[in-house]
């Protein structure tokens, strides 16, 4: 697809391939009521630019599902809210099922704001699809049989960049220091990467826990320089990784940089002078497929600039939440479980292999991917400033090979 495609176009063409398949027959469109979706997300705080780009994504999405004859053949109405906090989040999915009667909640990056939603949601017996809350609790003893992850758990990210690491002789007998965000997602975090080191033979020689609102990065890098470790491995969130990017940058250390859970906004927002080192992703705009390249045209084309990987999340699951309920021939919560864990739900996820949801804990298994930071001098503009891998696991290894060695508990539906 060429730049030149215009927005019409994809819409009327790209967008069938885009909707994996999801478009019914034209005699069903626009038949029944309206498929309602929430949508809940921060937009303000330190995860508000993540929050941004999975609006624009589930908005896309929506575009193109109703564009292709809806879900089942009803089309779709969103309805769009702030969820600030997990007592918000909360309050706000809460009022989503009464009083504004939304069949399924999509969403959420904050990982102590997707259990307070699913909790409601399971109230109410409706679904709730987690885009962007990574902890493996969620999917172990907080797990929950009315919500499904489309984001994919710490624990996978942290085997993924750990594999890396090891490849490249940095784990064992290493020197680790890791900064983690004060909340679930840094404890989970920091609780899978623990795991990784002690059974791989790494030493961590330093381990910070950071508030949210932090701003100020000095002590924590006069403390790293002191300790001289061979890793600085970050288990932050949000505008945390920017700050802390270019501050690392100011202080002129050069010690091994990468993480185990990263989002490419954080590496936009800090910009090629300060982003650097390896990370985990779940997918970026660099990735080479027809699909995944339509998705990168049509975003391009509706906001001006490449989607981000929590916009991937979102509107890939507007699109497997329409399959869902175009094959269970409804909305209910019962319905589209029953079809979410059956074998013939499988997703194509503008990757090399089809996605599906592992029925004992719904997390979505599938591939993912690694970036590295190009030399500032390399990027070719304000979007490109890394590489990407090819998709791990290989296409020779198990889909499920990153996720059977995970932390958070059993879970027990």
């Amino acid at each position: 697809m060429t730049l030149k495609t215009t927005r019409r176009t994809v819409l009327r063409t790209g967008a069938a391939g885009l909707a994996l398949g999801l478009a019914a027959p034209a005699y069903l469109r626009a038949q029944g009521a309206p498929l309602k979706i929430g949508h809940l997300t921060p937009t303000t705080g330190f995860l508000g630019p993540l929050g941004e780009y999975a609006q624009m994504g589930i908005k896309l999405a929506v575009e193109h599902i109703n564009a292709n004859g809806g879900a089942g053949g009803r089309q779709v109405e969103l309805i769009m809210e702030d969820s600030v906090n997990p007592q918000t989040a909360s309050t706000k999915a809460e009022r989503m099922f009464e009083r504004d009667q939304v069949d399924f909640i999509i969403g959420e990056i904050s990982s102590a704001s997707c259990l307070t939603i699913s909790q409601v949601a399971a109230r109410y017996g409706k679904c709730f699809i987690n885009t962007g809350g990574n902890s493996d609790s969620l999917r172990g003893a907080d797990c929950n049989r009315y919500m499904f992850h489309v984001e994919t758990q710490n624990s996978m990210y942290v085997n993924a960049e750990g594999e890396y690491f090891d490849a490249q002789g940095m784990v064992d007998g290493k020197n680790w220091y890791t900064l983690s965000a004060d909340y679930a997602f840094g404890h989970d975090l920091l609780s899978a990467a623990k795991a990784f080191l002690d059974a791989n033979g790494g030493v961590l020689v330093g381990d910070d826990l950071v508030p949210t609102d932090a701003t100020d990065f000095s002590s924590y890098l006069l403390k790293i320089r002191q300790a001289e470790p061979d890793v600085v491995a970050l288990n932050l969130a949000g505008t945390q990784i920017t700050n802390f990017f270019k501050q690392y940058g100011e202080f002129g250390l050069d010690f091994t940089l990468g993480g185990f859970g990263f989002d490419t906004v954080s590496a936009w927002a800090a910009g090629a002078q300060n982003f650097r080192g390896t990370w985990p992703n779940v997918w970026n705009h660099l990735v080479q497929n027809d699909a995944s390249q339509a998705f990168v045209q049509a975003f391009s084309t509706a906001y001006g600039k490449p989607p981000e990987n929590q916009a991937w999340g979102d509107y890939n699951a507007g699109l497997i939440m329409a399959q869902a309920v175009t094959a269970a021939g409804e909305a209910g919560g019962d319905a589209l479980v029953a079809y979410l864990e059956s074998p013939e739900a499988q997703f194509d996820l503008m990757k090399s292999r089809k996605g599906y949801f592992r029925p004992s804990d719904h997390q979505l298994i599938q591939e993912i991917y690694a970036i590295t930071a190009l030399p500032a001098g390399e990027a070719q503009n304000e979007w490109d400033i890394f590489t990407t891998s090819d998709p791990v696991p290989a296409a020779d290894e198990p889909l499920e090979r990153l996720a059977t060695s995970v932390t958070g508990g059993t879970c027990s539906f």
